[in-house]
């Protein structure tokens, strides 16, 4: 037999006092107490499990991580915002995406498959819900690939900012037409759509003006009520509301009963980590078997970070720091996530947990304004300094020690992290008790 089989380990599956066959018979009955399963298949022995005892001795620490490995790991997937910048993380998508058709051998792979959470800041949280959202059919396949990300910014950039008035002028005037713009863009891509509609749990943040605290839109809530659930394409530019780009949005939920003033997500937390982070290890009903960290395999994405100037010049006037100051901000609170999360997760950091951040070291000042320039021109130099952003080593960022250059590219960890999805998802096809049990969406009336 071949011992390289994700479900080989099955095999030798160690229990304590009792042998292989009655192991699977009190995984099936707990399986069916706790989850109401009552699909004959369950009680079909697989002709290719051996039910031959295996002795196991209980201070074997080969055995004992056999018998964590069964619960499964949670995979998360987190995407940072930060506006023009989000190229890069499209790219890491779509190259991801692509890493995953290959080593799984499924030429209609989907970030969605291999997920089972996704948190998205600003433009971010577009991406998630472009990755997680789906429309009607009963196959229930996501409505954009991996590659529509970045295509999206790049396509319909200059449409979804409003690019015929200059960055200062969108401060001081709050351009009611890059609002339409946008409003326009998201209508089109995800229509009638509510969070219901997404595939798996989501999490997508804004900060709400009316109750001066962050607001976390989350599929789990709006599958228990109405008044939790939102439109995608609301959601969308109400965690991509900018202040000075956007006007607040105004917002209820499907059946009017939550309301929300909404800006810029990014406000609230620029890298949701934490908050799927934290989502799946309180959300007892989807992810029953979750005991901490070590039940966790986390991706987040980062925005990079271009060198727009020298912040370093000491005689700068106070309205020369109004985007640097931004940018900054929003860096550093990025950074501050990624070290706790880094931290919580001790000595399963460097398995359970990757950060994809490149800060453009290679490219050096580049000229171009990231953040308000959608010209055909810029869009398509900002492209190429996200894919060799990906090609340069990863950069880790070390606790009031600046930045630390790894061992690894970007393009090989997300080679890693694609080979380890695909695993995690051959095991579940072994296991009898589900890794996951997601809250369905009921008949819409």
């Amino acid at each position: 037999m071949d011992t390289n089989h994700p479900c080989s380990e099955m095999l030798h599956e160690p229990s304590i006092d009792t042998d292989k066959l009655s192991y699977e018979i009190f995984s099936i009955l707990e399986s069916k107490f706790l989850f109401g399963y009552d699909d004959p298949k369950l009680w079909n022995v697989s002709p290719d499990v051996s039910i031959t005892p295996s002795p196991v001795t209980v201070g074997d620490d080969a055995n004992v991580q056999l018998m964590k490995n069964q619960r499964g790991k949670i995979c998360v997937l987190s995407i940072d915002g930060g506006g023009m910048r989000s190229i890069i993380a499209g790219k890491a998508l779509a190259y991801l995406e692509n890493a995953l058709k290959v080593k799984s051998g499924n030429s209609n792979a989907r970030i969605a498959d291999y997920f089972d959470v996704a948190a998205g800041t600003g433009v971010g949280g577009v991406f998630t819900a472009m990755l997680f959202g789906s429309g009607s059919g009963s196959e229930k396949k996501p409505s954009f690939k991996a590659e529509d990300t970045w295509k999206l910014l790049a396509e319909k950039g200059r449409k979804l900012y409003n690019q015929n008035s200059s960055f200062v002028k969108r401060i001081l005037n709050k351009s009611s037409n890059a609002k339409r713009g946008f409003e326009k863009v998201m209508k089109e891509a995800f229509t009638t759509l509510t969070l219901k509609d997404t595939l798996k749990p989501v999490l997508i943040p804004c900060y709400d003006l009316s109750s001066s605290a962050p607001f976390l839109f989350s599929r789990a809530d709006a599958l228990e009520t109405n008044s939790f659930d939102f439109r995608l394409w609301e959601v969308c530019c109400a965690t991509s509301a900018l202040p000075g780009l956007f006007d607040p949005v105004s917002m209820k939920s499907v059946d009017g009963k939550t309301r929300c003033l909404a800006v810029d997500g990014g406000l609230a937390m620029s890298n949701p980590t934490a908050a799927a982070i934290t989502h799946v290890l309180h959300n007892k009903q989807e992810f029953p078997f979750v005991r901490g960290v070590e039940d966790l395999f986390v991706i987040s994405l980062g925005t990079g970070q271009v060198l727009e100037g020298n912040y370093e010049v000491s005689g700068w006037k106070a309205k020369d720091w109004v985007r640097p100051m931004a940018r900054i901000t929003g860096d550093s609170s990025a950074d501050m996530v990624d070290h706790a999360v880094a931290l919580a997760f001790g000595q399963n950091r460097s398995s359970n947990y990757v950060r994809i951040q490149a800060n453009g070291s290679n490219m050096g000042r580049c000229g171009v304004n990231v953040d308000s320039d959608w010209s055909p021109g810029n869009v398509r130099l900002l492209t190429g300094i996200a894919e060799e952003m990906l090609k340069e080593k990863n950069v880790e960022s070390v606790l009031f020690g600046g930045k630390r250059i790894g061992d690894q590219t970007n393009f090989e960890k997300l080679d890693w992290v694609a080979s380890e999805l695909v695993l995690e998802h051959q095991r579940r096809s072994c296991r009898i008790a589900p890794t996951v049990a997601f809250k369905q969406l009921a008949h819409k009336s």
